[in-house]
C-alpha cells in the first residue's frame, strides 16, 4: 500500500513538472526488518566492544589464552590406561626397580622378546598370577627360578646359556613392561592364566587345564 502511494505521487509529479525527463523515486526502508536487525546488531557489538575495552589487562590476557587446565594428578607408578604399543611404552619415564623388577624383565626378555607387545604383557601376567596364587612362591624371583620334576618352570633359567640381555631395544621394552606390571597394571589379557607354552609343543598339563587365551605364538591356561 505504501509503495502504491509513492508511485502515484511520482506520476503526479511528472504531470506537473514540465520538461522533466524522469523523476527520482526513493523507497522508504522504515518497514524493512533486515535494516532494523542490522542496526540492533551493530548497537550490541558496539556495547560489547566497549565492555571488553574496559576490562583490566589481566582479564584480557585470560580471555585471550583461555582457561588453564590442570592435568589430573596420578600417583607415581600407577598407569591410568594401558596401551599395548612400543610408542606408549617409550613415552613413559625410564624404568628402574629392585630385584623383583630385574627378575621379571629378564624373564620377559628371554621367554617372550620375539612376541608382540601384548604377548609380552601376557607372559608378565602369568608370572604375577603365580605370585598371587597360593600354589606358587610369593615373589617374582622365586616364581621365575622355581624348579621341579627335573626341569625349570621357565626354560631360560636352566638352559645353560648366559642370562645377559644383549639386544638393547628388546631389553628396554621388557624393562618397561616389567615396571608397568609391577606398578599394578590390570591383567586383562589372559584371564587369570598361570601357564603358557608355544604352539610348537604340547605339554601334558595342556589337556587338563582350561585354555584362556591365544596370543601370538603362545597359548595360555589357568590351573584349576
Amino acid at each position: 500500500m505504501r509503495l502504491h502511494q509513492i508511485g502515484t505521487s511520482a506520476l503526479l509529479a511528472l504531470g506537473v513538472l514540465s520538461g522533466a525527463a524522469f523523476a527520482e523515486v526513493t523507497v522508504s526502508q522504515s518497514n524493512d526488518p533486515t535494516a532494523l536487525i542490522g542496526q540492533q546488531f551493530a548497537s550490541l557489538m558496539g556495547a560489547e566492544h566497549s565492555a571488553v575495552e574496559a576490562l583490566p589487562a589481566a582479564k584480557l590476557n585470560a580471555l585471550a589464552t583461555g582457561p588453564k587446565i590442570t592435568p589430573k594428578k596420578v600417583k607415581p607408578g600407577q598407569p591410568v590406561l594401558i596401551e599395548y604399543s612400543a610408542e606408549w611404552l617409550m613415552s613413559l619415564p625410564a624404568p628402574t626397580g629392585d630385584a623383583q623388577w630385574e627378575c621379571l624383565r629378564k624373564a620377559l626378555y628371554f621367554e617372550a622378546r620375539g612376541e608382540s607387545i601384548a604377548g609380552q604383557f601376557a607372559v608378565a601376567e602369568v608370572i604375577l598370577n603365580r605370585v598371587d596364587s597360593p600354589a606358587y612362591p610369593k615373589s617374582v624371583c622365586a616364581v621365575v627360578g622355581q624348579g621341579g620334576g627335573g626341569s625349570c618352570q621357565f626354560s631360560y633359567v636352566c638352559d645353560g646359556a648366559s642370562d645377559v640381555m644383549r639386544e638393547a631395544y628388546p631389553a628396554e621394552i621388557a624393562s618397561r613392561i616389567a615396571r608397568v606390571m609391577l606398578d599394578g597394571a590390570p591383567r586383562t589379557l589372559t584371564f587369570g592364566a598361570t601357564h603358557f607354552h608355544t604352539r610348537a609343543v604340547r605339554p601334558g598339563w595342556a589337556g587338563r587345564f582350561p585354555r584362556t587365551a591365544a596370543i601370538g605364538a603362545h597359548l595360555f591356561y589357568r590351573q584349576p
